[in-house]
């Protein structure tokens, strides 16, 4: 807090000293007197813009009005708000600063109110699709477990079998859930912060793809990455946790995909992630809010099969956002889905050759 307030008195004083500088230019140099009170107002602006609260504000638009009429008015080098034209132009010249701080300070709050109200909905949205989430398989574990108390005795050690790996199945599924919902909260309060490490491309997604083909051993998946080296500066295992996401929505909502494709390239200095498959593509109304966890009607909620793509997708676009990149999901024109990503590179060192 105490550092806040050294910045802003900082940036009040810059400003200040900023337009006491370009005045004298304008009236010594240029000889160009009637642009000095813009320039204090213009300052005041500024202050107002960059630092917090009215205070500064108005405290900059007293000290530019003090400054104007010592340094730039007749008398020079002299307070003097005796005569009429001097007295006004200080009146006027206060007024506006202080309006225009004022008014600059009210848009902050708007602003900052509107940031904080759609937050607010993104919980609710998040939480409507938690609710969502955790229904299927926690019903389909509670079902499996019942039916195997009440009926173990006249079941044969096969379906005994089928229904445990069910259970494993949707017990498994949950806790991947949960470790993404620690994920986004931990990521939306800023208790985890983002340490990025250079990160060779190839040795990420060998990581990826091990941990993937140990949960989907039956899925095949199309490799295509560059031949260059190409390190990025990341945190690898919330990276990981993106592409894995994306992996595994695939699987689990591409109704009829036969080919699932992870192809990464570089565009200028950017390395583009892009997931695509050949399988029912996504409802476009989904489209709109596929990385909000939110669904806008209950038919997308019918639409979404076993397990939602809506929280594993929320943590997606919170991870990279975190990250500086962008992220995108799109339907193809061949017919399926491609999610695509974007996080910067680093420029490789003679010493990393």
């Amino acid at each position: 807090m105490f550092a806040k307030y050294i910045k802003d008195s900082l940036i009040t004083i810059l400003a200040l000293i900023c337009a006491f500088g370009l005045s004298l230019l304008f009236q010594y140099k240029l000889a160009v007197e009637e642009h000095i009170t813009t320039v204090f107002v213009f300052a005041v602006f500024l202050v107002s813009l960059l630092t917090k609260g009215y205070l500064y504000g108005v405290m900059a638009a007293f000290a530019g009005t003090i400054a104007v009429n010592y340094a730039f008015t007749f008398p020079l080098f002299a307070l003097d708000f005796t005569t009429t034209v001097n007295f006004i132009s200080g009146i006027v010249m206060i007024s506006v600063a202080v309006l225009t701080s004022a008014l600059i300070t009210k848009l902050k709050k708007h602003e900052a109110m509107k940031a904080e109200s759609e937050k607010e909905y993104m919980r609710a949205n998040l939480l409507r699709a938690v609710s969502h989430d955790l229904r299927t398989p926690l019903t389909t574990i509670y079902g499996s477990s019942t039916t195997l108390l009440e009926n173990s005795a006249g079941m044969t050690e096969e379906q005994k079998i089928k229904i445990v790996e069910g259970i494993k199945e949707d017990s498994e599924w949950l806790v991947r859930m949960v470790e993404n919902l620690l994920s986004i909260t931990r990521l939306d309060s800023g208790q985890v912060k983002i340490i990025k490490t250079p990160t060779v491309l190839e040795e990420l997604i060998d990581s990826v793809i091990l941990k993937f083909r140990k949960r989907y051993p039956k899925q095949s998946v199309t490799i295509e990455i560059p031949d260059d080296m190409v390190v990025i500066p990341v945190d690898a295992i919330l990276i990981e946790q993106v592409i894995v996401n994306i992996l595994e929505n695939a699987v689990q909502h591409a109704v009829g995909m036969t080919k699932l494709t992870f192809r990464v390239f570089t565009l200028g200095k950017q390395a583009i992630f892009e997931i695509s498959d050949n399988g029912c593509g996504i409802n476009p109304k989904r489209l709109e809010t596929i990385f909000t966890g939110y669904y806008t009607s209950e038919t997308e909620i019918a639409d979404s099969h076993k397990k939602n793509a809506g929280i594993g997708l929320s943590v997606c676009a919170t991870i990279i956002k975190a990250h500086g990149g962008t992220i995108k999901a799109e339907n193809q024109k061949t017919g399926g889905a491609v999610f695509r990503f974007a996080l910067d590179t680093e420029e490789i060192s003679n010493d990393t050759e």
